[in-house]
């Protein structure tokens, strides 16, 4: 069954990685996203993302969880079912897990905040300002191009 619902990502990315600090959920559903424009031609999960000075939120989920900093496998029924997943979505979670999972949430923010996609999205933005949506074709233009350019990361 397919999802495109970023509660089920969400569990199946903490079901794999646990304990897993929100701030860093947020930035790896944004590379799982990015990546899921490229390599299956479409997007992971409905729900928008936004720009916010720390890195990119996923608000619906941010707002869901207020004050938590954390998310265990406790946490796991409550978010949503992590086997929805189809098998193509699965493998590119995996992948970007592999690829970004063990980067502190600091270097994954660093990293974004420095691509088009997010500095397109913040132009213009008053400096604590949150809640511009970084657009799903800037994210399949930029990353795009990254693969085509060479970026050495598979599904």
């Amino acid at each position: 069954m397919a999802t495109k619902n970023v509660f089920d990502i969400a569990a199946f990315m903490v079901s794999q990685k646990h304990p897993l600090p929100t701030p860093r959920l947020h930035k790896l559903l944004y590379y799982c996203q990015a990546w899921s424009l490229v390599w299956d031609e479409k997007p992971l999960f409905e729900q928008p993302i936004e720009a916010w000075p720390n890195g990119p939120i996923i608000k619906e989920l941010h707002d869901a969880y207020p004050g938590k900093y954390e998310m265990n496998l406790e946490d796991i029924p409550t978010l949503g079912n992590p086997d929805a997943l189809s098998d193509t979505q699965t493998e590119t979670v995996q992948t970007v897990l592999r690829y970004y999972g063990n980067k502190s949430a600091q270097w994954l923010r660093d990293l974004i905040v420095m691509e088009k996609p997010w500095l397109e999205a913040r132009k213009g933005s008053v400096i604590n300002g949150g809640g511009q949506e970084i657009q799903l074709a800037s994210l399949a233009s930029y990353y795009e191009g990254a693969y085509n350019e060479g970026f050495d990361i598979e599904p």
